[in-house]
């Protein structure tokens, strides 16, 4: 009884109570409209739909880790094991680690553990690398590490990358879910031959959804549509506004 009731006591859910009351005592359009907005972007009944499909997709990138994103010409790359792993960074301080960063090095970890007798090298792109490199030398000893400060965004650190790794191997990029869909976009232009590890986040977490589905707006869903609007936003604004917005220059503003 307590998870039926209390989602109703929720101050966003008392917030589309009071628009609902609004929208029955003014009999505005307007207000109608936008309590129609509010309940389809939060309901979870209907936004679990489109976050089941999100999480499905990219899900379908770590457990299938040798589908090529890029084939190589003429099959002449070996994709047995990755020449190399990169863990991009998602920020953090010289003395913190934050807890993306930490479930990204956990999956490497992971990964890295299906192939115990195989080398291994990683190169992590963080401005702050010293709790990087602790935290993984501390799960993973027969690791070859390097990291290194790769730029400010995610266009500058493949703008970096690009220059410095050799295209004619395999790689593993290891990123969190709701960026696998901009970094799969970038290993095709920079013509990288590569997968992506899809880090699990708590933005696309599965959601409890009873009866009360239907009364109730769920504040996750609304964090949902905000970090995928944020990433499809981010790679529009790279690719129309090149280097004068992000630093680095997109192959559609290459002259």
């Amino acid at each position: 009884m307590k998870d039926l009731l209390e989602p109703f006591l929720y101050p966003h859910n008392l917030l589309f109570y009071g628009l609902l009351l609004a929208c029955i005592c003014y009999k505005k359009k307007g207000l109608w409209f936008l309590l129609l907005f509010y309940y389809l972007v939060g309901n979870t009944f209907l936004a679990n739909q489109v976050r089941h499909w999100y999480s499905q997709n990219t899900q379908k990138l770590s457990e299938q880790p040798m589908s090529i994103l890029a084939m190589p010409q003429e099959g002449a790359i070996s994709t047995d094991m990755p020449a190399l792993y990169v863990v991009l960074g998602c920020g953090g301080s010289a003395a913190q680690l934050p807890a993306c960063a930490s479930a990204r090095l956990n999956v490497l970890v992971s990964e890295l553990s299906k192939h115990p007798n195989a080398p291994a090298a990683v190169l992590i792109t963080t401005r702050y690398c010293q709790p990087y490199l602790d935290y993984l030398r501390q799960r993973s000893e027969q690791t070859v590490i390097d990291c290194f400060d790769a730029g400010d965004n995610t266009y500058q650190e493949f703008a970096s990358l690009a220059q410095r790794l050799d295209k004619t191997r395999y790689y593993r990029f290891i990123t969190s879910d709701f960026h696998s869909w901009r970094v799969s976009k970038l290993l095709a232009q920079h013509h990288f031959t590569a997968t992506v590890g899809a880090v699990s986040t708590q933005t696309f977490r599965p959601v409890n959804c009873t009866l009360n589905c239907l009364f109730t707006i769920n504040l996750t869903n609304l964090d949902f549509y905000s970090k995928l609007t944020a990433e499809f936003m981010s790679y529009a604004v790279y690719r129309f506004g090149g280097a004068r917005l992000t630093g680095v220059v997109s192959d559609k503003n290459t002259p």
